[in-house]
């Protein structure tokens, strides 16, 4: 079997916004075709971890590496072009716009964008909301709207921040069939969650964060075994 090879590393990533220094030394790395989870309380610095990785935070330091090249000093834009789509917890759904309008809206920064075709196949309910207002959309299409967005440009890095929150169980299920999906086709995952029975079945790997910090790493199969450490951090 061959060795997994890393799409993302991050060593020793401090943020700030403005004052408040938010994250204090964080590490983590992430294999191409990989889904992983960071977890931990509100306020853990899970969201801005991911906003880091795409230059969206006031300050950052330390390293983060996308592909071999090193991003710690690029501007958002430039970061986009390595292949990071990210798909942000406030979705920014356009209301005046189409739902086929906000498909279209991101240009392709990098070859292998998914074509609209295909996402319509992945996501029929698109498909036959196409013609409706953004503000039409109910919240479950407006979230798989949001991800479905980012396919086009021809990310291969997904950075979802919380998509689950506020959803009914039955969207919820379909958008945990919806990354089983991205994941057989080859696209790597960053998942924010706090809902933790939605990320278990999903990830490959889990990072709990607390205080701006990864506090335990473990994988999947460790998941039983840990239980009573994310009892701890999380109460689950």
């Amino acid at each position: 079997m061959a060795e997994p090879t890393e799409f993302l590393r991050i060593s020793n990533l401090h943020a700030w916004y403005g004052e408040s220094h938010i994250l204090h030394g964080v590490d983590l790395s992430v294999n191409r075709g990989e889904v992983v989870t960071l977890l931990g309380r509100n306020g853990a610095g899970r969201t801005t971890t991911v906003k880091s990785i795409v230059g969206l935070v006031g300050k950052r330091t330390g390293s983060i590496t996308i592909n071999g090249r090193e991003a710690i000093d690029m501007a958002p834009h430039q970061i986009a072009r390595l292949g990071i789509g990210y798909c942000p917890e406030e979705r920014g759904i356009f209301a005046s716009l189409s739902c086929e309008e906000n498909l279209l809206l991101p240009p392709q920064i990098t070859s292998g964008g998914m074509p609209l075709e295909e996402i319509y196949e992945m996501f029929p309910n698109l498909a036959e909301r196409r013609n409706s207002p953004g503000t039409r959309l109910s919240g479950g299409e407006q979230q798989m709207l949001a991800v479905a967005r980012i396919l086009r440009t021809g990310a291969r890095l997904l950075l979802l921040d919380e998509i689950s929150e506020g959803l009914a169980p039955v969207i919820v299920q379909a958008l945990a069939r919806m990354i089983l999906a991205l994941k057989a086709k080859g696209f790597t995952i960053i998942m924010v969650e706090q809902n933790f029975r939605f990320a278990a079945p999903l990830a490959d790997r889990f990072y709990v964060m607390e205080h701006g910090r990864v506090m335990e790493s473990f994988a999947s199969s460790e998941l039983q075994a840990k239980m009573p450490m994310l009892h701890e951090y999380l109460g689950v």
